[in-house]
Order: C-alpha cells, then sequence, then structure tokens
C-alpha cells in the first residue's frame, strides 16, 4: 500500500471509534473501489489484521479487475450491479452503501444510472439489511442535497434546506441522495432499522480520479504534471473541503458511534473559493513556479458540474460524537499530491 494511504489507515484506526462492535461481524460494502468505500475497506482490512477481529468483509462491486490485489486473500466479492437485488446468501451485521457515481461527466452521459446508483442501490441495500436484521446501515449521502441556498441562507445545519431544481436532468445525483435518504428515515421508522446517513462536503485525497471532471481533481492533476492550473470559470463558487481520511473516520463515527439519524461531515476550516483553492494549491508548491491560468469556455449548462455556488455544512452536531479534522487544507493537498507522485 502506498506510504500516505497507511498513515491515513492507521490514524483511522487510532481514532476513539467504538471498533470493538464489529468484533466477529460480517460487513458489506458496495461501491469498494471507490475511493470512500475503498478507504473503508482498507480499514476494516487492517484492523481485522492488527486487532484479529474475525469480521467477514464483503466488497460489492462492478468491476473485480479495480479491486487492488494486496485486498483479494482478505476479502469476499460480490460482482454485479447496486442497482439490481443483491445476490448473496449472506446475513450482514452491518451494510455501508458507498456506490454512486461522483464523476460530473457521468452526470452529464448518464443521469438515469447516476439517479439509479443512489436510489435502487439504497433500496436494494436496505432491502438486504432488513432481511438480514443488520445491526447497522449507513448511507453515503452528499452536501448537494442542500442544494443552493436561499438568501440570507450561508449555513446548512442538518435540518435546513435550499433549493434543487427537479426537472434539471443535473439533479440526478442529489434528488437521486434525497430519495435514498426518505428511503432511510422511512426504514427506520416502518422497520427499526438502525439506519444512518452522512451527508459529505468536498472530499478529496488518496484513491479519488484525477480524470473524473471535478475541480479538485483537474488541479491535482495540473500540479502532479507540473502545468500550470487552468481554471474554467472565474471561480467564485465557494466549497468545503475534507481530506479523505477526515471523511472515512467521521463515516465509522457515525456507523459506530451515533444514535441519531443524519450528521453532517464537514472541515469548516477548509472553506474556499475554487479560485483560493487552485492557489492553495499553487503556494503549496512554491518550487514548481506554477501560476493561474483561465480559460474560460462559452457557457454550457449542461456541464455535468454542480450548480451551486454557495452553502457552508456545519460539522457541528458530529463533532459533539468527538470527530474532529485532523488536517488542514494545504496538508490534505500536499498528501495527495504526494500520493499520486509516489504511484
Amino acid at each position: 500500500m502506498n506510504k500516505v494511504m497507511q498513515e491515513d489507515i492507521k490514524g483511522i484506526i487510532k481514532r476513539d471509534i467504538k471498533w470493538e462492535k464489529l468484533i466477529g461481524k460480517t460487513i458489506l460494502i458496495t461501491g469498494a473501489t471507490g475511493m470512500l468505500g475503498g478507504y473503508m475497506l482498507r480499514t476494516l482490512v487492517d484492523l481485522n489484521k492488527i486487532e484479529q477481529y474475525d469480521m467477514k468483509l464483503y466488497a460489492l462491486v462492478r468491476n473485480p479487475d479495480k479491486v487492488p490485489a494486496e485486498l483479494r486473500d482478505d476479502i469476499e466479492l460480490i460482482v454485479q450491479s447496486v442497482t439490481e437485488a443483491i445476490r448473496a446468501d449472506v446475513i450482514f451485521d452491518y451494510v455501508i452503501h458507498a456506490a454512486s457515481p461522483a464523476s460530473p461527466l457521468i452526470m452529464k452521459e448518464d443521469p438515469v444510472g447516476t439517479i439509479a446508483a443512489n436510489s435502487l442501490g439504497a433500496f436494494y441495500t436496505l432491502e438486504l439489511a432488513k432481511q438480514s436484521n443488520a445491526e447497522g446501515y449507513l448511507f453515503i449521502s452528499s452536501r448537494e442535497i442542500y442544494g443552493q441556498p436561499y438568501e440570507n441562507q450561508t449555513m446548512f445545519q442538518e435540518n435546513t434546506y435550499g433549493l434543487v431544481d427537479p426537472l434539471d436532468p443535473r439533479s440526478c445525483y442529489p434528488e437521486g441522495k434525497k430519495a435514498a435518504e426518505t428511503m432511510c428515515a422511512c426504514y427506520r421508522q416502518q422497520y427499526g432499522l438502525n439506519a444512518k446517513i452522512a451527508r459529505l462536503a468536498h472530499t478529496f485525497g488518496p484513491g479519488m480520479s484525477i480524470d473524473d471532471g471535478r475541480v479538485q481533481a483537474d488541479f491535482i492533476k495540473n500540479v502532479v504534471n507540473h502545468q500550470d492550473i487552468v481554471l474554467k470559470s472565474e471561480g467564485t463558487a465557494v466549497r468545503t473541503y475534507t481530506y479523505v481520511s477526515d471523511a472515512v473516520a467521521a463515516l465509522f463515527y457515525i456507523l459506530l458511534n451515533s444514535d441519531d439519524l443524519v450528521y453532517n461531515i464537514a472541515s469548516e476550516e477548509s472553506t474556499v473559493s475554487i479560485r483560493d483553492l487552485a492557489q492553495a494549491l499553487v503556494d503549496a508548491f512554491p518550487q514548481r513556479g506554477l501560476k493561474l491560468v483561465f480559460d474560460i469556455p462559452t457557457p454550457d449548462k449542461n456541464t455535468g458540474c454542480a450548480p451551486f455556488t454557495l452553502g457552508i455544512l456545519s460539522s457541528d452536531k458530529i463533532r459533539q460524537l468527538g470527530w474532529s479534522p485532523q488536517y488542514t487544507l494545504q496538508e490534505g493537498l500536499m498528501r495527495t499530491v504526494a500520493f499520486f507522485e509516489e504511484n
């Protein structure tokens, strides 16, 4: 495993999380080759080796070739789409639904597949958790469910919402997440399922794809290739960024340390405009002499990128569980670049 990722996993395991709840348990993770699902899976594999927890780990993936070779002896694979009933004669103690397209390019080209992965995927994984009488279920949601803030709205608590246009095909992502969240609430009330929802701000780090079209991916790709950072807009939209190991630690806090239904995950300290994010990368590697370059194309309504220009998540609720981010924005960016350059 890459050195940066190894350090991240060790750091997650050292957090004050009730890991003992997982001893001897059978756990399913969908989207296990993605950044978040992959980090969660690696954490549990290492926990099994370090603490001898005797967990049985299952990974649901569409493409088994993407599963790292070093993990294959430690897990069982279920190869299928999450948009179909899950074909596994197994009783699961915990189900984690992390499968979802995250690339704007996919959302632009395949909005149907995007909404299906979240909504149908949630239904089939919730059904599996119900049939298993699972001890816990976690759905990985997104900051995008809040939409664009209304006037005088800047910070989103878990019970405040903005505007999402349901007739915009780009809403395939937030509306799919919203439908999945409602299903979690319904299964929790109707069947007593211990369902939890994690709403993540923008997350970056090792395991992300630097070719998926998101601005943080494009910028990091520029730095790795020693190229000037190219902005495709004025960069005024404001985002909150969370480093992947901080985000994954928060997911385990929610799964194992919490009682409530929904929690935001965000490092408010790392709230910047897109332009300032690019500048932070330039400042992190002064020896490379990089510059910001603007190459603003003709406006295209359907770029696949989120249309929201503002909306910061409050992490007050999850901080009450004992979680806090360990990495600053610049530290996270430097670790991410180091990861890709080592690879």
